[in-house]
Order: structure tokens, then C-alpha cells, then sequence
């Protein structure tokens, strides 16, 4: 185990004792916060933030300050590595991410590089020593990346979509085109996950965040596969200690059982399902990571309190259970009402340890 002053969240995830549940939010560091806001103003585009070292070990650690979290999280986006690969990324405004070289075809597909991320992707493995230093071992920093076929999702079709028709046209039109991005993906995204852990983080998150997209023959073929191919060859140990792997696949909670068989440690659930239920299905194999509505942040203390309440029940005595939302926080989400959230989780869960 790392020599940290707070480990809740690496015991949690391994299923050993802890004394509450740890607790951390997706999206925690970014576009909620005033103090985010601020220095985003000062920025013309979301991706120069990413790139500067200094600024994204700053948001990284801003939640931190503000909140008593059990881990921080690396400001950063899913999309730089399509962007390194030369897709031409841009943030809009009004329409999210947008790529200005889409992958439309073979010779697109011929042309995409496989590389080194400590070149192409230097700023963020220098972003993630700066952050390791500037913790001081306070709580556990974690890593990320997107998955293939989330990753193929925004790169085929050129940017955010509501029905997927340009990926879902390939994936059953010319699948074989398809399979080569999928695995040009996954030798970027292994790596990516291993040069931020040489760099220093000590747990990993696979966001799949279009998996539950699919239907069930068509996730395991261009999703799970890859997500497997991927746990199977990440450095699982640095400087003698273990770097768990959290998969989550939104929308995916009716594959649990499936995703809990390709070695990673813990698995993220969205707040479509019960997490008592999800617990019995996958037992020991692996941890749990979620599942509040990121929506009961707009109601009363009570409610949160409530609500927090309810899914520390569900879920039950013992450990194996990192707190967290079942996605993202939104951007117009007030932030006394995540404070109120975190403490709720540590002053509520005390009596199931």
C-alpha cells in the first residue's frame, strides 16, 4: 500500500477494512467550481488549459481544498489522445468537442499513429508529477483514459452525437475497418495508462462511456474485448505497490458479471440500478464505485443526506465501495450542495464499517 495519510479509497477498492467510505466525484475538478470558472475566463479554448502543466495541477487540486475527498483526480480530457493522433481537436461553445479530421475512411484509418506519451502527450504525465509532488501523499491521485470504443465514437463521428449512426454504420457495414481503430486505440491507450503510472498515479479509470450504446454481442466484440486486451497489459505494480483498475461502462449495468471477469478491481455503476443488487451479482470479485444521480445535488441537504442514506444501506456493512456519482457532476451544480454530499457519505457510512 502507498504511504498515505489518507488510503481509504486504494483499501476500499482492494476490499480491505476502512473506517467510513471514501468518497470521490467524477468531473470533481473543473467547471462547477467558481475558482474553475475564474481561471477558465482567462482561457480561450478548454484544450490550452489541458496543456498547461501549471493550470491543470491547479484545478486538480482545487476540489481538494475546498472538500474533504478521499482521492484527486487528473484534469484532463478523454479526447487528447485522438487529438495527438492528429484528429485536430476543438472545444465549441455551444456543441462540445468537435474533430476537424474525422476518420472517414481506410486511408484515414492507414494514417493514424501509435505514440509515445511522453512526447506526443508530455503534459500530462508532466501535469501528474507536478500534482504527485504538490499532494504530499494526502490522498491517492488517479489516472484515466477513455475507452476504444468510446474513443472511435467521437472519432468517426466527428464529435458528440445523439444515435451514433456514422460509428454504428461501419461497425455492421465494414466491421474489419472498424477492428484496426479499435486496436490502433487500445496500443495508444495501454501506453498512455502505464506512462501515467511510471509518472505516478496510483489507480487507473477506464471511462466507457458509450458502451451501453450496444447491444450484448456487439459490446463484447468492440468493447469488452478491447477493455480486456488493455487491463491485460497495464503495469499492475510501481515502486512495489499495487495500481488497482476501475472499468466503468455507462449503461452497461446489465453486463456486470461479464465486466467483472477481466481483471479489474472495481466497476462503476450509473444510478440506474440498485447497488445492493449490483453487489450481490458481482461479489467478491471486485469493489463498487458509485451510484448517486448527479441531479440529487440540486435538492435540499435533507435530500442529499436522504438519498446518500439510502445507497450506503443498499450496499451494506463491509468494505468494497467508493462512493461517487453515477456520472459526472453538472457544470451548474452548487457547490455547497457537494460539500454537503461528501460529508454526508463520511459521517453516514461510519456505522457499516
Amino acid at each position: 500500500m502507498f504511504n498515505l495519510k489518507n488510503d481509504r479509497y486504494l483499501r476500499a477498492i482492494l476490499r480491505k477494512p476502512v473506517d467510513v467510505t471514501p468518497v470521490w466525484m467524477m468531473r470533481q475538478a473543473g467547471r462547477y467550481l467558481p475558482e474553475y470558472k475564474k481561471i477558465r475566463a482567462k482561457f480561450n479554448n478548454f484544450l490550452s488549459l489541458c496543456k498547461n502543466v501549471d493550470i491543470a495541477c491547479e484545478i486538480t487540486l482545487q476540489p481538494l481544498r475546498r472538500y474533504n475527498l478521499d482521492a484527486a483526480i487528473v484534469f484532463s480530457d478523454i479526447l487528447i489522445i485522438p487529438d495527438a493522433m492528429g484528429l485536430g481537436l476543438h472545444f465549441d461553445e455551444k456543441n462540445g468537442p468537435i474533430f476537424l479530421h474525422p476518420i472517414t475512411c481506410q486511408a484515414d484509418v492507414d494514417r493514424l499513429p501509435v505514440h509515445d506519451p511522453e512526447q506526443e502527450l508530455s503534459y500530462v504525465m508532466n501535469t501528474i508529477r507536478m500534482i504527485h509532488k504538490n499532494l504530499k501523499g494526502e490522498v491517492p491521485l488517479l489516472g484515466f483514459s477513455g475507452s476504444p470504443w468510446t474513443l472511435a465514437t467521437y472519432m468517426v463521428e466527428g464529435g458528440s452525437s445523439k444515435v451514433f449512426n456514422k460509428i454504428k454504420k461501419l461497425m455492421y457495414s465494414e466491421p474489419i475497418i472498424l477492428h484496426k481503430i479499435l486496436n490502433k486505440l487500445t496500443e495508444n491507450i495501454i501506453l498512455y495508462l502505464n506512462a501515467q503510472i511510471c509518472a505516478g498515479v496510483q489507480s487507473v479509470m477506464l471511462f466507457d462511456t458509450w458502451g451501453g450504446i450496444l447491444n450484448w454481442s456487439a459490446y463484447r466484440e468492440f468493447s469488452l474485448y478491447y477493455l480486456h486486451k488493455i487491463i491485460d497489459n497495464l503495469i499492475r505494480t510501481n515502486k512495489g505497490c499495487y495500481i488497482p483498475i476501475v472499468l466503468f461502462t455507462k449503461g452497461g449495468n446489465q453486463w456486470l458479471e461479464d465486466m467483472a471477469e477481466i481483471g479489474c478491481d472495481a466497476l462503476g455503476i450509473d444510478w440506474t440500478i440498485n447497488i445492493g443488487d449490483a453487489r450481490r451479482r458481482v461479489g467478491d470479485k471486485v469493489a463498487i464505485q458509485g451510484n448517486m444521480d448527479p441531479s440529487i445535488l440540486y435538492s435540499s441537504p435533507l435530500r442529499i443526506e436522504k438519498e446518500v442514506e439510502t445507497i450506503l444501506k443498499s450496499f451494506g456493512k463491509g468494505s468494497g465501495h467508493i462512493f461517487n456519482l453515477g456520472h459526472g457532476i453538472h457544470c451548474d451544480t452548487p457547490p455547497e450542495n457537494a460539500g454537503i454530499f461528501i460529508e454526508s457519505v463520511h459521517k453516514l457510512s461510519r456505522i457499516w464499517h
